[in-house]
């Protein structure tokens, strides 16, 4: 049994201090392009203008294969040393539909509304926005293809298939969503951490499984 308190409105200073210890958790690295990601998009963009003379005055044609030549070098270079580029972090994720609304949002993009609406104190919102970010986040892992119209508890019955250790944590997280979304019973901010402790769980655990189906 969940249980509910009023809701804990912080002032600026704490706000502040909340949404900055929420964004620098690891879940919200996974969003950030890596080095050989900076270089891949630099020289896709150098091609397309060599493509498209668009190329700034004073490259002449030598010139610009030469620098081309030296780019598609590091390019190869930096595959070497830090791996293909993350292509997942660069394209728009595909919709899908969550609960009843159809989501274009990454994981980790949901991850940063919630806290930014958790700093403001908007615990309702950051409840429902942290719930979306868990299942978007076994959506992008592969685990799980939720049916569409599944509920929450559904979705959590199912994850915690291929998440067996973390059941109380998902049965507890979709209880919160049911309660402010549905019952429209208050958010608080021991609600939120529910939802957000099973978040990171599933975010550091290993699934049993590549697909649970829905």
């Amino acid at each position: 049994m969940i249980a509910h308190g009023p809701p804990l409105i912080p002032d600026g200073d704490e706000a502040r201090e909340w949404a900055e210890r929420e964004l620098s958790r690891p879940v919200y690295a996974e969003a950030q392009p890596t080095p050989l990601d900076r270089i891949a998009r630099a020289v896709a963009e150098f091609f397309e203008d060599l493509l498209s003379s668009e190329l700034p005055g004073g490259w002449s044609g030598p010139l610009a294969l030469v620098v081309a030549l030296v780019l598609t070098g590091l390019l190869v270079a930096a595959f070497l040393i830090w791996g293909r580029p993350r292509l997942s972090a660069r394209s728009a994720p595909s919709p899908l539909e969550l609960f009843g609304e159809e989501e274009r949002r990454s994981a980790a993009q949901l991850r940063r509304a919630a806290a930014a609406e958790a700093a403001a104190g908007r615990w309702e919102d950051a409840i429902v926005l942290r719930f979306r970010a868990l299942a978007r986040g076994v959506v992008e892992r592969g685990v799980l293809e939720p049916a569409p119209g599944a509920t929450v508890h559904a979705f959590a019955r199912q994850a915690a298939l291929a998440f067996p250790v973390e059941v109380e944590r998902l049965d507890a997280a979709a209880s919160a969503f049911d309660d402010v979304r549905y019952l429209r019973r208050p958010g608080t901010a021991a609600l939120y951490a529910r939802v957000a402790d099973a978040d990171d769980a599933l975010v550091a655990a290993r699934s049993i499984s590549t697909t649970v189906p829905a």
